[in-house]
């Protein structure tokens, strides 16, 4: 039902407006009533109309600043201007308010009937989109939940696959290009700085888990994970790396508060770890840093900087260019590694210019580090204690740079081209299980998921790999199997269409021939008479 207020200073137009509206619309509408500008201020409060038909010309309050003091609170009202007047004296007032219509009276029926069928319609669209934003509104509630456990587990989780997370990044609008993580713990009690009965807790925890999440959100701007036992990871996005003394301690302070209030709201006791802020891929290193804190049994809430959890490093040694570089490595990225060796070779060589055993020590270091990869990657199978048998001695025995860099450059590459070497090697058996299991199977029903799960692997993950590597996807790959396997059987043999096409894998004849012309150019009558012929 739509809410109509008629504001009119005559009582005839008021009487004349109600009898043309409810002979128009019934039951459909519901009519209130107000003789000036103050009441129907004071009616709109209680009313709610949706429409407001206003006189502009009565005493005291007009109906320009009537309708200028109701849009303040009522931004969604539709207001129709009824004037005596020219209405042009009124227009640019009136189309600031937001004026859907001006009627001019004495009023005509037919207009008026036809101005409130469109202010009626303007309002119900308005209602159905307030209607379908809430259902969304709800529906995202319920998803957003899932999209940020989502992200902490590709952010801290995922091993060295780390595009995903640039996805969530973007769902979830985080422009920050730095973070850090707390790890927030729940106990029934603490004793000596531990926490007692944390499975208990965990449980109770989980009913109270929206009002934790919303409480946290509130407090830190974080993205909040899912509960873990009695353990929840928080990651908070922060605009820049480096963060004052004054910083750490606001955070320790704030965390210690949202700690009490938690603890109100659950009757469950708290600690809190906090990371140092890092960039997204190291985010991993912020994680550790927070647990390790938390298990400290000095305090509720203690961050990282203000105990030992992780080697320091002088201000001008390159740790983000080690940490490239071994990155590079692990992925098995070989470009990356020569590039990142170079500028560590040439950051040494500007740092001490003389060769000295210093910098002999820490090649070595970075060789042998890169070694322990690809033995932990599968790169290479078999350890022997001999393999690194007169390193020391070549190492004691280059009188230059450039010595050490071929040497240095070269066993960095024997390393990653190893692991880039296994991964593909696993690419391409995957690949090659996946091609044999098409093969066998494309006259049956064949899904992504069926085959993934014959390779072992996720569908997604199957069908990049598939398209990285045979440059198709696996449906243009099965048709072009099938369409292989008809053509021959067309050709070579005098079986029916419809024998043939159920032998493809295709249960209906027409779509099959459909895709045998796409395919093609010929339906399969005319591929067949063309080969005869």
């Amino acid at each position: 039902m739509t809410r109509i207020l008629i504001c009119d200073d005559e009582g005839i137009v008021r009487q004349s407006l109600q009898f043309m509206i409810e002979k128009a619309f019934g039951e459909e509408c519901e009519l209130e009533f107000a003789r000036n500008g103050r009441t129907a201020i004071e009616l709109t409060e209680t009313f709610h109309p949706d429409i407001v038909l206003m006189d502009i010309q009565m005493p005291g309050i007009n109906g320009l600043e009537a309708m200028q003091e109701i849009r303040r609170e009522h931004r969604h009202v539709v207001f129709i201007v009824l004037t005596a007047y020219d209405k042009f004296e009124y227009t640019q007032k009136s189309i600031d308010i937001g004026v859907l219509s001006y009627l001019t009276k004495p009023i005509n029926r037919d207009e008026l009937t036809d101005t409130l069928r469109k202010a009626m319609r303007q309002v119900k669209e308005r209602k159905e989109k307030a209607r379908n934003d809430l259902r969304i509104k709800e529906k995202l509630e319920a998803v957003v939940p899932m999209i940020e456990s989502g992200f902490v587990y590709s952010v801290l989780l995922a091993g060295n696959e780390k595009e995903e997370y640039a996805a969530y990044r973007e769902l979830l609008n985080i422009e920050e290009d730095f973070g850090y993580v707390m790890v927030i713990e729940c106990g029934e009690e603490i004793r000596r700085g531990e926490l007692s009965n944390t499975v208990g807790s965990g449980i109770k925890l989980q009913k109270h888990y929206m009002v934790f999440r919303e409480t946290v959100k509130e407090a830190t701007g974080g993205i909040v994970g899912a509960l873990m036992a009695n353990k929840v990871i928080v990651l908070v996005p922060c605009g820049e790396e480096a963060q004052e003394y004054t910083q750490r301690v606001m955070k320790v302070d704030n965390t210690r508060a949202l700690l009490r209030k938690l603890e109100q709201q659950t009757g469950l006791r708290f600690k809190a770890g906090i990371g140092t802020v890092k960039a997204w891929k190291y985010m991993e290193e912020s994680y550790n840093e927070a647990l390790e804190s938390v298990h400290q049994t000095v305090g509720k809430v203690i961050h990282a900087k203000d105990i030992t959890t992780s080697c320091g490093y002088a201000e001008d040694y390159p740790v983000e260019l080690e940490k490239e570089l071994f990155d590079a490595v692990k992925e098995g990225n070989i470009e990356g590694t020569r590039v990142y060796s170079e500028k560590f070779m040439d950051w040494m060589q500007g740092h001490e210019p003389e060769l000295k055993p210093v910098v002999r020590l820490k090649a070595m270091e970075f060789v042998l580090f890169a070694e322990h990869i690809a033995y932990s990657h599968g790169a290479i199978t078999e350890y022997r204690f001999e393999d690194r048998e007169g390193y020391m001695e070549l190492l004691l025995s280059f009188h230059s740079y450039q010595e050490l860099r071929s040497w240095f450059l070269k066993k960095m590459d024997e390393s990653v081209s190893r692991i880039a070497g296994k991964q593909q090697m696993k690419t391409d058996s995957v690949v090659e299980h996946a091609k044999q299991y098409i093969r066998e199977h494309f006259n049956g029903e064949l899904s992504l998921e069926e085959m993934a799960r014959e390779v072992g692997i996720s569908p997604y993950y199957l069908s990049k790999l598939f398209k990285e590597t045979e440059g198709i996807g696996y449906i243009e790959y099965t048709t072009k199997l099938r369409m292989d396997y008809a053509k021959e059987q067309l050709s070579a043999t005098d079986r029916s269409i419809k024998e043939i096409c159920r032998d493809a894998g295709y249960q209906d004849p027409n779509y099959f021939s459909r895709i045998f012309k796409k395919w093609t150019g010929m339906t399969p009558t005319e591929y067949r008479g063309g080969m005869q012929g």
